[in-house]
């Protein structure tokens, strides 16, 4: 009887000595390491806020929100912007005046210089973005609906709770200009864009998004809030950036 009860409390020591390290083990999963604060939190490696937001990894390279309370502007509906701008660029009644004969040679100018550089779209001096005549649509509403905010500040959530606000966030402003276009209805963060329209580089729209950033490029030119260090302040940006670590969507067509 002795020799049977020694294995039998061997086992129960060594039965309680494991239980004790699965508490620890769960203890240090739950907690995380605190050396390591992102280990055992998926949340943090990604850079979530309180409540869930998660943070753009990019936003101290964006025009942030002024610290002052008085009221700024307010953008448009998407569609709204996209209709007004449609109705500015359409043809002018009758004969063309001197200004505009001068305007529209100045933008065949820039097109064809941004031909000759390899890309579609035209930037102004006011860090606008101009689609050249002939681009789909779906295209020139884009741009029109990015023309829109363009220089509005940078505010983490912003274009979130609705599309018309007074400062957007890197997937806010995305959401806009492509809700100019129709091609979405309620604005999406960096993660869902990740998963909008078909995989891979588009022709004329490509978006590059990961948990913590989203950017797009619409005929050759850059529509981002990281980077807005520039003279104009603009999210449309005429130098590229690194692709790596993010996913590559478009729109099936463009």
């Amino acid at each position: 009887m002795a020799l049977r009860g020694k294995p039998a409390r061997l086992a129960a020591l060594v039965a309680g000595a494991l239980g004790a390290a699965c508490i620890v083990v769960a203890l240090i999963a739950t907690r995380g390491d605190e050396r390591h604060p992102a280990r055992g939190r998926i949340g943090a490696a990604i850079g979530s806020e309180p409540g869930g937001q998660v943070r753009d990894t990019e936003a101290a390279q964006s025009f942030p929100e002024p610290d002052s309370g008085a009221p700024r502007q307010l953008a448009e509906d998407p569609a709204s912007a996209a209709a007004s701008s449609a109705a500015d660029t359409g043809p002018s009644p009758g004969a063309p005046s001197d200004a505009e004969v001068r305007r529209d040679l100045r933008r065949l100018q820039r097109y064809q210089r941004r031909a000759r550089a390899g890309g579609r779209l035209g930037l102004t001096g006011r860090g606008r973005a101009e689609a050249p005549p002939g681009s789909p649509g779906a295209i020139q509403d884009i741009v029109a609906g990015g023309n829109a905010i363009a220089t509005f500040p940078y505010r983490l959530g912003g274009g979130h709770g609705s599309f018309v606000d007074d400062a957007y966030d890197c997937s806010g402003s995305v959401s806009y200009a492509l809700a100019a276009a129709g091609l979405l209805d309620v604005p999406l963060t960096s993660g869902d864009l990740a998963t909008w329209g078909v995989d891979g580089p588009g022709r004329w729209l490509t978006i590059y998004a990961n948990p913590g950033h989203v950017f797009m490029t619409v005929g050759g030119i850059r529509f981002d809030t990281s980077g807005r260090d520039g003279r104009r302040g603009s999210r449309w940006q005429p130098l590229g950036r690194s692709a790596g670590g993010f996913v590559v969507r478009h729109w099936p067509g463009l």
